[in-house]
């Protein structure tokens, strides 16, 4: 087994890396606009179609976390760590209905924009400036360094190379708009989505091929019946992962919380909807909803084959540390390694494919909070449509200049990625809590906004240092929300003005409706959901 590339690998990552720039190069020259606009340039307004909605935000949303980190994960707890993919899927649903309405009626473009509508620009500047800082010094340094990681486990080159090589394609993609971004990710999708499958396919066959099967369906159930533990999605109190995954928390408790803010308040995720009308930004979500049924068969099931495998006496070296200790996150990067040439490069342009669509779905981001919430609302009113899409695009390199500087630090972390997602929920209760009650509760004022928007981060500390036994972060997300949820209500109740407030919003139920076509499929995604729970419980 190698970890490093042949020729022919390098010759298929070479036609992805080729046929991307070209491709994405080309839909921006064929539909950029006769002048520059900030609609065009953040929302690719009217331009993205519903299946390049959907897979953008399935390929803004994977990254090396997914193929490294959740095969880890399935190496180590089994199919339960799917729980993040398969809810996600319903909680897709209830975005397309409820949230996307609600932001296209009033015509928002960024979420502090939306939180300026609905409160005011205290609040909306707040949250602007906490998005901004999580999103360049956590997030974006976080997908840079664990693909850089994982590219370098791969191919052997240096972390300093990797690190740079995927930067400078991915702001290559983020300086020609979303709509370079949704075009582009959409041969994003299709290369992950087929890499992930060759990998799988060789797990399921190595394991078929071991035990006497033949072939990758008795692959698949040869896994089930040698691994039974690693096929329950939900721990009870008392098992080894029930920190990581509390039981039913999955289902009724944090969960939604930390989905349904990642999925219907995060601008790195709403804004490739907020361009497209109703009809077509709800079949791109519920397309994405589909995908994400599928996620787990490319994440989740090589981890647990490799744990298979490893217990019959296989990749006993590969998965071992410096310190002689197994580490699951080194599943994926074992298997790939065992893909022949040309497989490999697929596999490997897969993961960069991965790599690179987030990085820059969150650069775009960072580029349309900071011109359209910073520069032009508080540094240049007057700015010309012109200057801000420039300095979104100066938003770009600069957030990768520091996100180059940070990136090498986190090597010193010995756990980041656990790091990185411990801190970054610690916004997620607040920011939830002001959108749900700003959307659906008219009283909400906004002093208890600004309020919740400050004790937001402390109330989330305090969870985390308080408990004298630790305390699962999916029931302190619970925990959080519900307070913050309660110190708004009774602010807001305590002002005779809510009563009457000017700034709550009108809704109109037909605004929820939905078409006959979207309640089926919606109800199939949910009864597949159902099964799924049913028969891995």
């Amino acid at each position: 087994m190698s970890n490093q590339l042949h020729l022919l690998d390098y010759l298929v990552f070479g036609v992805y890396l080729v046929g991307v720039s070209l491709y994405g190069y080309w839909i921006f020259q064929r539909k950029k606009a006769k002048e520059t606009n900030t609609k065009d340039f953040f929302l690719a307004e009217g331009s993205l179609t519903w299946w390049a909605i959907g897979a953008s935000l399935i390929a803004s949303n994977i990254s090396a976390e997914h193929f490294i980190g959740m095969s880890g994960s399935g190496f180590a707890m089994g199919l339960a760590i799917s729980s993040y993919e398969w809810m996600s899927a319903a909680t897709l649903i209830i975005v397309a209905v409820f949230f996307i309405p609600i932001y296209l009626k009033n015509k928002i473009y960024t979420m502090p924009q939306f939180l300026a509508q609905r409160y005011n620009d205290t609040v909306a500047t707040i949250m602007a400036v906490f998005w901004l800082l999580l999103y360049v010094f956590v997030n974006l340094t976080s997908i840079l360094y664990l693909g850089a990681l994982a590219v370098e486990s791969i191919s052997g080159l240096p972390f300093l190379y990797c690190m740079i090589g995927l930067a400078v394609f991915a702001i290559f993609i983020t300086l020609g708009g979303m709509k370079v971004i949704g075009y582009t990710d959409i041969v994003q999708v299709i290369v992950l989505v087929m890499g992930g499958l060759v990998v799988t396919y060789l797990a399921l066959n190595k394991v078929s091929d071991h035990f006497g099967g033949s072939g990758v369906l008795d692959g698949l159930s040869l896994l089930r019946s040698n691994a039974d533990d690693h096929f329950h999605m939900i721990f009870f109190e008392g098992h080894k992962y029930y920190y990581e995954l509390p039981g039913m928390a999955v289902l009724f408790g944090g969960m939604w919380i930390n989905n349904l803010n990642y999925w219907g308040c995060n601008q790195y995720i709403v804004q490739r909807a907020l361009g497209a009308d109703l009809a077509t930004a709800r079949s791109g979500i519920l397309f994405a909803a589909f995908l994400k049924l599928l996620i787990p068969l490319i994440c989740v099931i090589p981890g647990i084959a490799v744990y298979v495998l490893h217990q019959n006496g296989y990749f006993e070296q590969e998965l071992l540390n410096a310190a002689g200790v197994v580490k699951p996150d080194r599943a994926y990067p074992t298997l790939m390694n065992l893909l022949p040439a040309g497989l490999k490069g697929l596999a490997f342009a897969a993961l960069t494919a991965a790599i690179v669509a987030s990085l820059a779905g969150k650069c775009n981001s960072i580029a349309t909070i900071f011109s359209l919430d910073i520069y032009k609302k508080l540094l240049r009113p007057k700015a010309s449509e012109l200057e801000i899409v420039r300095t979104g695009r100066l938003a770009v390199l600069g957030a990768f200049v520091i996100a180059l500087c940070i990136t090498p630090q986190l090597r010193q972390l010995e756990q980041a990625y656990q790091f990185i997602q411990e801190y970054s929920n610690y916004l997620t209760p607040g920011a939830f809590a002001l959108f749900f009650l700003g959307m659906f509760w008219k009283q909400t004022t906004s002093s208890a906004a600004i309020i919740a928007a400050a004790l937001s981060i402390p109330v989330a500390v305090a969870f985390k240092l308080i408990p004298t036994t630790p305390m699962p972060f999916l029931h302190r997300t619970g925990w959080a929300f519900l307070i913050l949820v309660g110190i708004m209500v009774l602010v807001s109740l305590l002002d005779k003005r809510s009563a009457h407030n000017p700034k709550g919003l009108d809704l109109d139920p037909k605004m929820f409706r939905v078409t006959g076509s979207f309640a089926v499929l919606s109800i199939l995604i949910c009864g597949i959901l159902a099964a799924l729970y049913t028969v891995f419980w």
